[in-house]
């Protein structure tokens, strides 16, 4: 079998997640984040659609994770992000930071918006 090293673009993996923090670039970072091709940063949450905005020219699908179960997210949220073409898919946290590291790591246009469990 051969292995290959997995090289990332700018966006960084989730490394790990836990209690109110997640594990990026060897750094725990508490709360929300969004990772994207522009790199990692604090998101305000469900109701923050400004941290998301502009993302369609980099990214060809969003992973929202709502925390450790899944949630609908606010309909306002969901419209302006599909109004801006992005393809946006909801899932728990764990789905969505495990989700977004396989695709990221096969090279894809991914960005990541995760709520922390």
């Amino acid at each position: 079998m051969r292995l290959n090293e997995i090289t990332f673009t700018d966006a960084e993996p989730v490394e790990g997640y836990g209690p109110g923090f997640f594990r990026v670039g060897g750094k725990a970072v508490d709360g929300p984040l969004c990772l994207s091709p522009r790199g990692t940063r604090a998101w305000g949450g469900l109701e923050d659609a400004d941290t998301l905005r502009g993302l369609a020219t980099e990214i060809d699908v969003l992973f929202v994770g709502t925390g450790p179960e899944i949630a609908h997210l606010p309909s306002g949220l969901r419209d302006e992000l599909e109004a801006e073409g992005i393809g946006v898919e909801v899932m728990n946290s764990p789905s969505a930071c495990r989700t977004y590291n396989v695709l990221l790591s096969e090279g894809r246009r991914v960005a990541l918006a995760v709520l922390p469990v």
